[in-house]
């Protein structure tokens, strides 16, 4: 399943969007999703949504893609790595359900680096993994809170990243470095 973000040309310019610095070539973005708990989940996309327009990544280079649940999530990465189409790659899930909980969390992260390593696109992680989650009211809305300040911080994590990429590979085609 594929969808974009809205176009920011529709939405009023955003003060702190200057502040940042521009990229000088155009960026593309994938976020994968679990659809495991994709109420709570789909906070984390909406904020990275939201903040990645901020930090000058057009809406429309920016690609929605779900998947089953998190241990999917690997797979489905490295295909979109795999393609060259995006400059980075976004993974957000929620990982619970008691005993496997730890490995399920483990083999995504250490295979999300893998695919990172591997393509030298970066790829970045908001599956978190609670100790404990029961659906009541109170923690479902305590979650949800969390993948918003997740999607935020991983929309920035995600722009500084790429920029600092965009400059050490400028200065290794010019052989500064």
């Amino acid at each position: 399943m594929t969808d974009s973000v809205t176009d920011p040309a529709e939405a009023p310019a955003s003060p702190t969007a200057a502040a940042h610095p521009r990229f000088a070539r155009p960026q593309r973005v994938a976020f994968v999703q679990s659809a495991w708990h994709h109420d709570v989940v789909a906070e984390c996309w909406e904020a990275f949504a939201r903040e990645i327009v901020t930090r000058g990544i057009v809406a429309s280079q920016v690609d929605l893609f779900e998947v089953p649940g998190s241990f999917e999530i690997p797979l489905h990465v490295q295909t979109l790595a795999k393609t060259r189409r995006y400059t980075a790659i976004v993974a957000a899930g929620l990982v619970v359900d008691g005993g496997l909980t730890g490995f399920v969390a483990e083999t995504v992260i250490k295979a999300l680096m893998e695919v990172q390593l591997r393509t030298e696109v970066p790829v970045f992680s908001a599956v978190a993994t609670p100790q404990s989650f029961e659906s009541g009211d109170a923690q479902i809305a305590f979650f949800k809170q969390h993948f918003a300040a997740k999607g935020a911080e991983v929309a920035h994590a995600c722009a500084d990243t790429l920029l600092s990429l965009e400059r050490l590979r400028g200065q290794v085609a010019a052989g500064i470095v």
